[in-house]
Order: C-alpha cells, then structure tokens, then sequence
C-alpha cells in the first residue's frame, strides 16, 4: 500500500526532529538487557524491523528508548515496559490501520501494545512500520 498524502496539509505541519542534545548515548544491547527477559524477544524483533526498514534509517535514542528516524524525523520507536512492549508510531494517526491494532488518543502518535502470550499479528505490524516509514519520507518532500 502506498500512502497518498495532500501535500498542502503536509506542507503546514511542522515536522519533529532531534538532534545533538536531544540524543542520548545510548546502545541497543544495554538497554534491552535492562527490559524483562519475556518481553526482549518481541523488542530485538521489531527493532531489527525498524533498523532494516530503509537504508537511509537511523536509530538514536531519546527519552531511554530507541527511535527510528529519517534525516533526524522520527518516525516509529520501541520501548518496553513490565508486561508489554510498545511499537509507537509518531504519526499513526495519519496511517492506515486495517487490523485495528493502533492504540491512542492523541493528536499524533498512536502505539501498538504487544505482550508474550498474545498473538501479535506480524503481518500487519510489519506493514505498519513500512508504511509509517514511506510517511516519513513523504513528509520530507514537503519541508
């Protein structure tokens, strides 16, 4: 599925982006060892999902977890907690959500609560990030 935007919508929305103090020196591995152990194969899984998305990503941290950015606009972010692992999209209000899967009333952002003992959908989450992927660049274009 390709995403089709107004780009005049687009062009007026102020994009989020971090840069310098606004990253954290932080790696994956310690973090993740920091999470339950039940919870850090759902988190490694779609990390590598996001890190792989597109060759132009790059991971940083902020706010303790990892986010996946494109030209310092982020995009989609892990985190995990003591019973679920979040994958959050931060602009998924805007993206297709034919599973019903995202979570989230605010103005932006909405998340996907995943847990060991449910089924999880993959399909549907892979696409998911590849979308919010292909929003992040559309996004871009208009800045």
């Amino acid at each position: 599925m390709v995403l089709i935007h107004d780009l005049r919508k687009l062009d007026q929305m102020e994009l989020l982006k971090f840069y310098g103090k606004d990253i954290q020196e932080l790696d994956f591995e310690p973090w993740l060892e920091g999470k339950p152990e039940s919870l850090r194969p759902i988190a490694r899984k779609w990390f590598e999902v996001i890190q792989n998305v597109g060759a132009d990503v790059q991971v940083i941290f902020h706010d303790n977890y990892p986010i996946g950015c494109v030209e310092e606009a982020p995009f989609t972010y892990i985190n995990a907690f003591s019973k679920h692992v979040n994958v959050g999209f931060f602009y998924g209000v805007d993206l297709p959500d034919p599973a019903g899967l995202l979570e989230g009333t605010g103005k932006r952002m909405r998340h996907i609560k995943l847990k060991p003992e449910l089924h999880n959908q993959d399909k549907h989450i892979y696409n998911l990030i590849t979308w919010a992927y292909e929003d992040i660049k559309a996004r871009l274009l208009t800045q």
